[in-house]
């Protein structure tokens, strides 16, 4: 005898409509509590230099109540997800009965207020001994055991939605909300959500053309995009081609996860996690006082991983809006200890861009690109960069290549309005592995490249690249040693001769990594390219 038949034929949802909106509500407004704490508490307090052991421990604090509470946004999704599948595959199962009982009727069946499908009398009952009786009966009533299976499937499958959202709704536990590692259990919550709310990571695009994956992420919902970034933030932060809100939002997801791994493991950390847990908190540090300040300085971190020395990806200004990108490839000796300095160039160049713009195309975002395995070399010590193979080959700048023109290609994919005007600039190896990006591939599509102290762009003459030679310039300082010494060895040939056919940008400064010092020519000049200008001074440097 079938079960539930009558409540599930009668379902209202309307109850469940209510409870999925308010869990909604509650997500949204724990995340806004979040958000706004760094930026009306936390941000404010680190701009001010609060410090000294009350503020440590302060800051911990806070930190760890941030923590918290978007560890409590996700599990609140996770329950509106669970309850929205739970909802979608209810109501699926009352259409099958509803339609497995008007098929039966229609066949001339009665169903019972308990769900039982009655055999019809094709004959009169009172000609049971006639000898066709039986046959004329079965015929009659032909479709009836596939009748009764139809209503019975579609209660199994009420009562399998119903008992598993129930199992999930119990994993989801209330006591992590107040521990640190209460983010990694909610994440492996989120993996069995999704199974049953049919979202398949797998579905997730791989990353290799932005173009589809920007398609696809249009074509999600907000619900839908919602749940990606809550349950699998480390693949929606790295997909190229994202918009740049995302992929912020689910990269300071990830930075939170991995911060409070480390925080719960700080005492046995070794040398290498404990480097990389001071460089963590140093980044989240920047991001918070960010928070406070205008809106062209808001940071976007495009961008996290822990691989090898660690790598970030931060914009400065939504780039996703900009009438004026630039894409900052680091060089040498630059690793996610010390991608503040790479934030402060950013900086410094979105001020010359935006200086030297006119009229209202003073919309500029500035992004720092640490997203691949910098070599390292002291060049106060040129005798190094003869044993150090990381910079004598171009073997890193060939595994960067790839995901540089993914990025490019990614801004591109995500902007929205008139197209931006992108240049890419390029220091030290980091020139190597823009030219690297920009010789394979369909390039980097950008519409400038300014290399600074390079040691060769893996070609021999300008023209092998995709970039136009006329909007290739080339700076080098006289005094710049990796400049002067390295180039014309085994990274390509010297961009800065004549013969290598690429445009000649002043500069004023001295040394390898002078290109950014205040009130320089050099700076101006790369500011002036940012935003589709000639450089000044001619073009000799």
């Amino acid at each position: 005898m079938p079960k539930n038949f009558t409540r599930l034929f009668n379902q209202d949802f309307s109850d469940l409509d209510a409870a999925i909106s308010s869990w909604k509500k509650l997500a949204e407004a724990l995340g806004t509590t979040q958000t706004d704490s760094g930026k009306r508490v936390t941000g404010p307090l680190r701009k001010a230099g609060w410090s000294g052991v009350s503020a440590t421990y302060g800051f911990e604090a806070m930190e760890a109540t941030e923590s918290k509470l978007g560890t409590a946004r996700l599990n609140v999704q996770l329950i509106a997800t669970t309850l929205a599948a739970l909802q979608t595959k209810m109501q699926a199962a009352k259409r099958k009965l509803r339609n497995a009982v008007a098929d039966a009727e229609e066949a001339g069946h009665k169903v019972r207020d308990d769900g039982w499908v009655e055999p019809k009398q094709a004959v009169d009952a009172k000609y049971h001994n006639d000898g066709d009786y039986e046959d004329l009966q079965q015929q009659a009533n032909a479709g009836l055991g596939g009748f009764r299976a139809r209503i019975e499937d579609a209660l199994s499958d009420a009562d399998t939605a119903s008992y598993e959202a129930a199992e999930l709704l119990h994993q989801i536990d209330p006591f992590d909300l107040d521990k640190r590692h209460g983010g990694t259990s909610a994440q492996e919550d989120a993996g069995r959500v999704a199974e049953f709310a049919g979202i398949n990571k797998k579905d997730i695009p791989d990353g290799k053309n932005p173009k589809e994956a920007a398609e696809w992420w249009a074509r999600l919902d907000d619900d839908r995009q919602n749940f990606y970034l809550a349950a699998f933030p480390d693949q929606i932060g790295a997909l190229d081609g994202l918009p740049a809100t995302a992929r912020d939002q689910a990269n300071r997801t990830t930075l939170d996860i991995q911060l409070n791994d480390y925080a719960m493991r700080e005492s046995g950390l070794g040398f290498h996690d404990r480097s990389s847990y001071r460089s963590l908190s140093t980044l989240k540090d920047r991001l918070e006082r960010a928070e406070t300040g205008p809106a062209y300085k808001q940071l976007y971190l495009l961008g996290i991983s822990m691989e090898g020395d660690g790598r970030a990806i931060v914009a400065i200004g939504n780039p996703d809006t900009a009438k004026h990108t630039a894409v900052q490839v680091p060089g040498t000796a630059n690793q996610l200890d010390n991608f503040g300095g790479q934030i402060e160039r950013a900086s410094k160049l979105q001020d010359a861009a935006k200086a030297r713009a006119t009229g209202g195309d003073n919309d500029v975002s500035v992004i720092s690109w640490l997203d691949y395995n910098a070599p390292e070399l002291n060049v106060s010590r040129p005798r190094e960069f003869e044993m150090n193979l990381g910079i004598a080959t171009d073997g890193r700048a060939a595994d960067g290549a790839e995901d540089l023109r993914g990025f490019t290609h990614g801004l591109r994919a995500a902007h929205q309005g008139e197209r931006t005007h992108l240049t890419v600039l390029a220091h030290s190896y980091g020139s190597t592995t823009a030219g690297a990006a920009d010789a394979g591939g369909n390039g980097l599509d950008a519409d400038d490249m300014v290399v600074l102290g390079s040691p060769g762009l893996t070609v021999k003459r300008a023209d092998e690249l995709q970039i136009d030679p006329t909007r290739l310039w080339v700076g080098a300082a006289a005094d710049d040693r990796v400049s002067n010494w390295a180039s014309d060895l085994s990274l390509g040939a010297d961009p800065k001769k004549p013969e290598f056919g690429a445009q000649r940008m002043y500069v004023d400064t001295s040394g390898h990594n002078g290109y950014w010092n205040d009130g320089s020519q050099s700076l101006e000049n790369q500011g002036r390219i940012i935003v589709g200008k000639t450089p000044k001074n001619g073009s000799i440097g």
